[in-house]
């Protein structure tokens, strides 16, 4: 008979304890109750436990310095903050300091039996790196970083703004976020956000019941219901009309949502993942966004970095692309020449990984002896002109990141002919080191 899994309480109010312990009492669990900060350290120095469920005040502290110490010390131990109704800002730096979910006053008996169900069925913190190695390839400090921050988002649900450029991959991080947390056997609903026509939105996002409208002949269930339980990725959220983020915002805020032309709320259990390539802050400023909303959607930050961050994950991307195309078309992997290979590490990609795959899917049909050539990649640079002639401008699509690249490469040359010595390179290339490592930071190169 496997133990009993232990949940410490942490509220100043009798009468909350008692709901509390007498809840999860009748889920076979075993509880620990503490009045203030003082108990609850004491208790976490005696025990092992599997939950902290914490009230925001307490006599000699606040549950946000019960989240801090728990996040330094005990970090296996997901906590839960217990708010009073309405304080949303509260919640919300809450989850910034580490806490997995938040309840408010009054206490919903059924979402708090859903919270610590999810909450106990967390994995141990790191234990899903390895399935993270798998899908997310690259060995460079950002995606060790990114992977990290991978492992630590999935034991939360706090909303995370994903942000990055196109074709860097966040559609499949927030995927990762999704499949290593505790809502991994409940729906994944991705949804491009830009694509859906602006008359549809209400529709699309909170269903429909039939006849509401000219063309619907039946109840429909909109996105929200069907990712209830799991996860809902807004991608491109930045293309949201203003009309339908305030609707938005409401049915994050108050967790429910109100079909067109319904009657009543429907309650959803829905962790929002969102993402743009957009600045986000720009966007706000320019008011083609709501601050209230990107505050409620940007709980936490996560950054996928782009591929020219992480030039040394190139040659294990390209290898990988193109034995995935070898067992698409049943033919031996094609290999990259080493003037190949340095002409990807050269160049900018302003399409990220995407590029990386178009580029290297176009190459692995036209190479010869399935071999790729510089000149296979076709490069917006002109990697096939002559050298030291002037390129063909139908091959430049754009100056600046033509004019970056060849910087990108003389100082390359330059730190390779110094064995990396940047100080002997800056002077090689007339630069002040000041000069130099400014430049090494804008390329990327430091």
């Amino acid at each position: 008979m496997s133990p009993r899994q232990k949940i410490l309480i942490v509220d100043d109010e009798p009468d909350i304890r008692e709901l509390l312990e007498i809840t999860l009492g009748r889920m076979k669990l075993d509880t620990f109750s503490a009045r203030n900060l003082g108990e609850a350290h004491a208790l976490l120095s005696r025990e092992t436990f599997d939950l902290c469920l914490t009230d925001m005040r307490l006599p000699d502290g606040t549950g946000l310095e019960l989240v801090q110490h728990i996040q330094q010390r005990y970090p296996q131990v997901p906590v839960a903050m217990i708010t009073a109704y309405g304080s949303l800002e509260t919640a919300i730096n809450a989850l910034k300091a580490g806490a997995f979910d938040f309840l408010t006053k009054p206490v919903d008996l059924t979402r708090l039996r859903e919270l610590i169900t999810s909450a106990l069925s967390l994995p141990a913190p790191g234990g899903v790196s390895h399935a993270i190695d798998r899908r997310l390839l690259g060995d460079s400090v950002p995606m060790r970083n990114l992977r990290q921050h991978i492992d630590k988002l999935a034991r939360s649900q706090a909303p995370v703004y994903i942000s990055g450029e196109s074709g860097s991959g966040k559609e499949l991080v927030a995927r990762l976020i999704h499949e290593q947390g505790p809502r991994a056997n409940q729906p994944f609903i991705p949804v491009n956000c830009g694509a859906i026509p602006s008359e549809l939105m209400e529709s699309e996002f909170f269903g429909h019941r039939k006849g509401s409208f000219s063309g619907a002949i039946e109840d429909k269930p909109g996105l929200f219901q069907a990712a209830h339980g799991g996860t809902l990725f807004l991608d491109e959220v930045a293309d949201l009309p203003l009309a339908m983020q305030v609707k938005l915002l409401r049915a994050i805020q108050e967790k429910a949502i109100r079909c067109v032309g319904g009657q009543q709320e429907i309650v959803v259990d829905v962790r929002i993942l969102c993402a743009t390539h957009k600045d986000l802050d720009a966007e706000v400023a320019a008011e083609r966004f709501r601050q209230d909303l990107y505050y409620r959607l940007n709980v936490i930050e996560l950054r996928v970095p782009p591929l020219r961050e992480r030039r040394d994950d190139i040659e294990p991307l390209a290898s990988h692309v193109l034995e995935r195309l070898a067992a698409g078309s049943g033919q031996p992997a094609a290999t990259l020449h080493p003037h190949a290979l340095d002409a990807l590490k050269n160049y900018r990609f302003p399409g990220n990984v995407r590029e990386l795959e178009n580029m290297l899917e176009r190459a692995h049909t036209l190479c010869e002896n399935q071999q790729i050539e510089a000149c296979d990649l076709r490069l917006a640079e002109g990697n096939c002109a002559a050298e030291g002639g002037v390129p063909d401008l139908t091959q430049i699509d754009n100056l600046e990141d033509y004019l970056e690249n060849v910087e990108r490469k003389l100082i390359l040359q330059a730190l390779e002919e110094t064995r990396w010595n940047r100080t002997a390179a800056a002077q090689r290339l007339n630069l002040s080191f000041r000069s130099m490592r400014y430049r090494l930071k804008k390329l990327g190169l430091d």
